[in-house]
């Protein structure tokens, strides 16, 4: 015992010091480990997250391309076959043609003449009214589907888990649904009398001062086509031509119901004029008009030889035979098919699907 006393009275510093250096060193190696261990189980939650959002994305783009096909396949080909069946029928040149045909020897000049300037004003309508209604129809049920198929993709997506992708937003009752894809037709129905109206004032006032008997080339009558929609898209108050592609907001909200503010079908319509009236769509929208024109006139000079010229006159049948390439089917529309492939056409429609500001 003594001989401990005296090792413990000799060493006890350096006891005491060893001891305390190894309590906290364990303490320090339990503290690193638990942290260590936490660490790990933050690698592993986001390892699971950043997974997960890949299976997201990787979903979404599916689903973005299955979007795009619907249109192409369903939603289109319906809204272009009323479209062509109402154009059809308020456009009628052919009666006016037939006039002319079974009047020979048998009208007297200022007849003829006036039949003749009905015709130029009645086919121009109709050629640069089917080129727009074409046009702006398909980008408008392009961007339906896209913003519907989002917010369905969504309310379906949230079983995966919760992520930075997934918004909260309520689901999309089938009717809504309905309701909103049905909405298409505006055009073919409601829209087209004011349509037919103004676009026909835009060709009076670009060929007011063309006669009959003027040669046209091939670059006047692209010219003439593209003066022809510059000046109906500019006039009246800014974006008035959605007016001819959608109802208008009031319509769509039911007055008497205290929720009627917070109607699917009526937040889908309001997000859907908002696009309509954005900057990004309105310059996809003038990209895509002016490269169907140049594709129309390319069409017709195929068959008429229009670029060495030809007489107004003359030019006007030759017009109406390719009425039928503009709203042709779907599926044999090149006007259609070089709207979908424009690299400006595919760029806004991926921003509008992933919902990233532009």
């Amino acid at each position: 015992m003594d001989l401990v006393r005296g090792f413990w009275r000799k060493h006890r510093r350096k006891i005491l010091v060893t001891s305390t250096c190894l309590g906290s060193g364990y303490l320090l190696y339990k503290l690193y480990n638990a942290h260590t261990r936490n660490l790990a189980d933050l690698e592993r939650e986001l390892a699971n997250e950043r997974e997960n959002d890949e299976i997201i994305k990787t979903q979404m783009k599916a689903h973005f391309d299955n979007i795009q096909m619907i249109a192409d396949t369903a939603t289109l080909p319906h809204a272009m076959h009323h479209l062509s069946s109402r154009l059809v029928e308020e456009i009628d040149v052919s009666s006016i043609m037939d006039k002319l045909s079974q009047g020979k020897g048998l009208l007297i000049p200022s007849e003829k003449l006036q039949l003749w300037n009905e015709l130029k004003i009645l086919s121009f309508t109709r050629m640069v009214l089917s080129l727009w209604s074409v046009t702006m129809l398909s980008l408008y049920i392009r961007v339906q589907v896209n913003i519907l198929g989002r917010h369905l993709y969504i309310d379906t997506a949230r079983g995966l888990g919760s992520s930075h992708l997934l918004d909260e937003l309520d689901l999309i009752d089938r009717d809504d649904e309905q309701k909103f894809l049905a909405s298409a037709d505006f055009l073919s129905t409601s829209g087209m009398p004011s349509l037919i109206s103004d676009m026909q004032s835009a060709v009076k006032e670009v060929l007011k001062g063309k006669q009959l008997n003027d040669v046209l080339t091939t670059k006047v009558l692209q010219e003439t086509v593209m003066r022809i929609l510059d000046v109906f898209m500019s006039t009246g108050s800014p974006h008035h031509w959605v007016d001819y592609l959608m109802m208008s907001q009031d319509t769509t909200t039911d007055v008497s119901s205290p929720d009627a503010t917070l109607s699917k079908f009526h937040q889908l319509i309001t997000e859907t004029r908002e696009v309509l009236t954005s900057n990004d769509f309105t310059n996809v929208a003038e990209i895509s008009l002016k490269s169907c024109a140049v594709a129309l006139v390319e069409e017709i000079e195929t068959q008429t030889g229009l670029a060495m010229g030809m007489q107004l006159a003359k030019l006007l049948p030759q017009i109406e035979k390719t009425m039928p390439e503009i709203s042709a089917e779907p599926d044999k529309n090149r006007f259609l098919q070089l709207i979908r492939d424009l690299p400006e056409v595919k760029l806004f429609f991926t921003l509008l699907y992933a919902n990233m500001p532009q």
